[in-house]
């Protein structure tokens, strides 16, 4: 009976769990590529799920113990391409940045499509370009980031 009551004790004193630690502490830092080269669907819902997927992470993890890229290709440009009219997507972007996530653009993609990263493209820059999207992610991958594709 004793030992059952010193069981009972112990748990409750030390009972914190894994849940009940810092973001810090349970995560620490990370790494992330998130690969978009979808379209985004019925009002954008698609891309939309996939900058709240990439919030809800540095919500959780805290944007100072992250580095995300978000690598676009294919479809995904379209992305881009639909923010320079959807205040939205723009928002949402931009919130993103702000908390330093970077948005990478192939330029096969935009070749091949003939799209102009300057005019076609909302907060597109020419540091923002990469010249594959698949190869940037294999690069990423190679360098400890982990993939998602929301």
């Amino acid at each position: 009976m004793a030992i059952a009551a010193l069981a009972v004790a112990l748990v409750s004193i030390g009972g914190a769990t894994s849940a009940d630690a810092a973001p810090s502490e349970r995560y620490g830092k990370q790494k992330v590529v998130y690969h978009i080269n979808y379209n985004g669907g019925e009002e954008d819902k698609k891309w939309r799920g996939a900058m709240r997927n990439i919030q809800n992470h540095i919500n959780a993890v805290g944007a100072e113990n992250m580095e995300i890229k978000v690598v676009l290709h294919g479809n995904g440009v379209n992305m881009l391409k639909s923010a320079k009219q959807n205040q939205s997507l723009q928002m949402d972007i931009t919130n993103l940045k702000a908390q330093s996530v970077a948005f990478n653009v192939c330029n096969n993609t935009l070749v091949g499509r003939k799209i102009s990263y300057e005019n076609d493209l909302f907060e597109v820059f020419e540091d923002d370009i990469v010249p594959s999207g698949v190869a940037e992610l294999s690069h990423l991958q190679q360098q400890g980031f982990t993939y998602i594709k929301p």
